[in-house]
């Protein structure tokens, strides 16, 4: 601080800060104000004023931060220690009962489970990160493993702490913590902003969740500041040891520091009170201030949830259950067939646009000839059309009582319409597929789906440049994108020098990818990414696959004779070996997996305490569980092992008294590389 600054000046700056903060608290999360919006205004233009009169004394701290910073040239991206999932969805009550069963039986219990039950916001989801009580990174979710961040823009909305509430040493904010939260504008505040759009002369948002997302996604943060943005938080990432043992408990912990946290949430509830809430919560749908489409139920234990674990899309312990779509009628102009990566023939409706929700639908999939005929759809037809858990498009049946006689039965082809193969269809199977690899439709999505972001990631290769780089015949396969020249790009339509390069540098950087992503690229059909990382698990390496026989798959866990004969059939087909054969030459590196992992540490229990230097908590877990390990919140006669990081808790103590071993993050290294082969 420079000499000449009075100090009653830095103390008057301090006090005006301080006392936002506590007002932005009393405001927002306690629902309990002490002045007027005019009042607190004020104070804010006085700090600002001080603050510009005095910049040596700024502060990223401050609240005025919320009026936003400057504009960026672009966004940084930012890896999430924690991968950001996406969950699985319910659509009915007997679904929720599934998934409790599903629950129980991998507990291997028959008592009744709890659930934290909250409405599904309908936004934009977030990850914000503490050090020391104060806001150091907020960031999109983005793939899930890699967002963008998004820090100066999260800091102008109000809702979001800029720091932490502290209540004594007890409940002092943790030295890292991860939240991760819904950014929503509330209904009224959508309708402020489209008003304001439109005497700007500005195009419309269509909905609040769509205008949420193009405001935080703004360069200029000083935008985003008069966006009306609010945040819920509903979860957290990595975080330093906080000894909670509920969700429930978690989130009024939460609450605590100064985080918002969505008042319609009901703790500890049965499966049974599980779906009355959601019929409730169905019913005030329409009356809360802001949009929600279902209700997300969370195992309420967290050892039940480390225990239950996740896939590579999902959790186990907490599922998505979706309202009732909104419907709306219109009508079928046309229907067109698609062509897939594994040659499926989808038949695709044209309809008339139609607003459901806010969102423009003018397309929607039929699925197969067998569900066209069940539900008697035609050209012509009107028909009720609703998106799926409020996403997806689908025609729900066709209104056969305004029929005028001029509607047409549609038939699928014979042949693709494509390349004009003649169609096949499996033996069990509803749908028809095209068996030629050189059908160009095929070869489009199959590049489509091998240069796409849970694959390869080739950002600037899209489906336009895709089909006239295959129309061109540049490309014959997903492998000739290695070799693309890019002179012949630069003279595409739409491209030039400078975008042929940006291109160039993208497949680049996309030589550098794991096995099990290398694996989904490929694009063996009925092979996604979980079935992707299994393999990916179990075999180690491409070459190994190669000769993986069908009795040896069949056997592996989670994939089954139809999966076995698929796999085993691609790796057969010398055309496809020769594709992977051309993408190692030219470079591409496969990060190797683990190989076998040996169950060392097969029914051991580990209590973590403290901040670990060179793993986070959740690699820590993840490695445990790997190994056949389980994790507990709590240390108990049960325990076997306390690894104690840096600032250990009380844990330690208790690990002591009950004789439990205590061991140190190299001690836990050698104990869990001892199982891990080749890894």
């Amino acid at each position: 601080m420079p000499d000449f600054i009075d100090t009653d000046i830095v103390k008057k700056i301090e006090n005006l800060r301080q006392e936002l903060h506590r007002h932005n608290n009393r405001y927002y999360v306690m629902d309990a104000p002490e002045i007027s919006d005019a009042e607190y205004d004020r104070i804010m233009r006085q700090l600002i004023e001080l603050e510009a009169h005095y910049p040596e004394l700024s502060s990223p701290d401050s609240p005025s931060m919320r009026v936003g910073a400057l504009p960026l040239k672009k966004f940084d991206t930012i890896k999430h220690t924690v991968r950001m999932l996406s969950l699985d969805n319910a659509f009915s009550d007997s679904d929720i009962l599934d998934f409790n069963r599903r629950v129980k039986k991998e507990l291997m219990t028959d008592g009744e489970i709890l659930y934290t039950a909250e409405p599904k916001m309908d936004g934009v989801a977030v990850e914000l990160v503490y050090g020391d009580g104060k806001l150091v990174v907020g960031s999109t979710r983005g793939d899930g493993e890699t967002g963008e961040v998004i820090t100066s823009n999260v800091k102008t909305i109000r809702t979001v702490p800029i720091l932490l509430e502290h209540h004594g040493d007890e409940k002092k904010a943790p030295a890292r913590l991860e939240v991760r939260g819904e950014v929503v504008i509330s209904r009224e505040g959508f309708k402020r902003l489209n008003e304001e759009m439109s005497n700007n002369g500005l195009p419309l948002f269509a909905n609040p969740r769509n205008a949420a997302a193009g405001s935080l996604r703004q360069l200029d943060p000083r935008v985003t500041a008069r966006r009306p943005l609010e945040i819920f938080i509903y979860g957290i990432g990595d975080v330093a040891d906080m000894n909670i043992n509920s969700h429930g408990d978690l989130l009024c912990r939460l609450k605590s520091f100064g985080f918002r946290i969505n008042p319609h949430i009901k703790k500890k509830i049965t499966i049974a009170e599980v779906i009355e809430y959601f019929r409730e919560l169905e019913e005030k749908r329409n009356g809360l201030p802001y949009d929600i489409d279902g209700m997300v139920i969370k195992v309420d234990s967290i050892e039940f949830q480390l225990q239950l674990g996740t896939t590579s899309r999902s959790p186990r312990w907490a599922i998505a259950c979706k309202f009732k779509a909104i419907q709306e009628t219109t009508r079928v102009l046309k229907i067109e067939v698609q062509v897939g990566r594994t040659g499926t023939l989808t038949p695709v409706a044209h309809l008339e646009t139609v607003n459901i929700g806010g969102v423009k639908v003018n397309r929607a999939t039929l699925h197969n000839e067998d569900e066209i005929r069940r539900k008697d759809i035609r050209i012509g037809d009107t028909v009720l059309v609703q998106r799926a858990g409020d996403v997806i498009p689908e025609i729900v049946k066709a209104i056969d009582t305004v029929r005028t006689g001029r509607e047409t039965i549609f038939t699928m082809p014979a042949s693709c319409p494509f390349c004009d193969t003649p169609v096949v269809q499996d033996e069990g199977e509803a749908s028809i597929r095209c068996i030629n690899d050189a059908c160009p439709a095929k070869i489009k999505a199959q590049i489509e789906h091998f240069a796409s972001k849970r694959a390869f990631n080739i950002d600037g290769l899209g489906e336009k440049l895709i089909n006239q780089l295959v129309d061109k015949g540049y490309l014959s396969s997903f492998a000739d994108i290695f070799y693309l020249d890019k002179e012949k790009i630069g003279n595409l339509d739409n491209m030039g020098a400078k975008s042929a390069e940006n291109l160039s540098e993208s497949i680049e950087k996309s030589k550098i990818i794991s096995f099990s992503r290398f694996l989904y690229a490929l694009g063996i059909r009925h092979v996604g990414e979980h079935i992707a990382e299994i393999l990916a698990s179990k075999y180690g390496c491409i070459e190994n696959l190669y000769d993986a026989k069908y009795d040896d798959l069949k056997d592996i866990k989670g994939i089954g004779p139809v999966l076995a004969q698929s796999i085993a059939e691609f790796f057969i087909l010398k055309e496809n070996r020769k594709k992977i054969d051309q993408i190692l030459k030219c470079g591409v590196n496969i990060h190797p997996e683990k190989g076998n992992i040996k169950q060392t540490l097969d029914g051991k229990i580990f209590v973590l305490t403290g901040t670990l230097e060179t793993m986070t908590r959740s690699e820590a877990i993840q490695k445990i569980r790997i190994l056949g390990g389980k994790v507990s919140e709590s240390v108990s006669k049960k325990t076997d092992f306390v690894i104690a990081g840096q600032s250990p808790g009380s844990k330690i103590e208790k690990a002591r008294a009950l004789g439990v071993h205590i061991i140190d993050e190299e001690g836990f290294k050698e104990i869990a590389g001892a199982g891990l082969i080749d890894s």
